[in-house]
């Protein structure tokens, strides 16, 4: 279980985090939705320390970690429990594909180049990337370079996975191969927290959905709680801009005008 208490984050004199609170049972697929600017990647960054935050504690396998002054120790031991896939992929561009996946097995975990290349291999051929071990990011679509984020952070075996928006540079035809590989990912039990902007997606992989704006979490609840019987009309508003099926309920609902 993680457990995060009271995260807040300044940059300047904006506040983008004002005291988040949120627990995550292992195996759970939380996904955080909202508007752009609400938060959302900045509290993912949080989670693993990409970001320190200004206040707050993250409490991981009974392990507490104060983020207001987390020591180097803490920062990589929770950097070990925690793997990111960015939206931007953020690949070694003169670097192979499988390069790529053993680069934090090598670099990180200390790992043999032999046992590393086993690891990632397997990992590739999860994601349907086994005919591309040895091609170059500017050989490769943007699925694909996605994927290879995405084995890069399973091949760290994480007991938390943070995916920032991980469709959201994708053109629209791409999406669903990336889709398909966090589908599975869910299926294997993974405890996955997800910023997305996919709608049907976080209806169909969630255990919760967390909506957030403006550094706050406003609602969080079942996919079903959420979607479809939230009393909330902030979450109402965003709703409606975003889910045309949303829309549409919102329209059978709206009596015709007597003539």
């Amino acid at each position: 279980m993680i457990e995060i208490k009271n995260i807040h984050k300044r940059f300047g004199m904006h506040q983008v985090l004002k005291g988040i609170n949120l627990t995550v049972h292992k195996g759970e697929v939380v996904t955080i939705i909202g508007p752009s600017g609400s938060g959302k990647t900045t509290f993912l960054r949080c989670l693993n320390l990409l970001e320190r935050p200004d206040e707050g504690i993250i409490s991981l396998h009974d392990k507490v970690i104060n983020c207001s002054f987390p020591t180097k120790k803490d920062t990589r031991w929770l950097r070990k429990q925690t793997a990111m896939v960015f939206q931007q992929y953020h690949l070694f561009t003169h670097k192979t594909v499988i390069e790529n996946v053993m680069e934090g097995l090598t670099v990180a975990r200390k790992m043999r180049k032999q046992d590393a290349y086993a690891i990632a291999e397997n990992e590739l051929i999860k994601v349907g990337l086994q005919d591309k071990l040895n091609a170059y990011p500017s050989q490769l679509s943007g699925g694909q370079k996605q994927r290879v984020g995405i084995a890069r952070a399973l091949a760290i075996n994480p007991d938390v996975l943070l995916f920032d928006e991980p469709t959201a540079a994708l053109d629209p035809e791409l999406v669903g191969e990336v889709l398909e590989v966090m589908l599975d990912i869910v299926r294997t039990g993974a405890t996955m927290i997800i910023v997305t902007h996919e709608m049907e997606f976080a209806k169909r992989v969630s255990d919760q959905v967390v909506f957030m704006d403006e550094g706050v979490i406003v609602e969080q609840g079942t996919p079903d709680e959420v979607f479809h019987h939230t009393k909330i009309e902030r979450t109402k508003r965003f709703l409606r801009r975003v889910s045309p099926e949303y829309l549409y309920e919102i329209k059978e609902h709206i009596k015709e005008p007597v003539i």
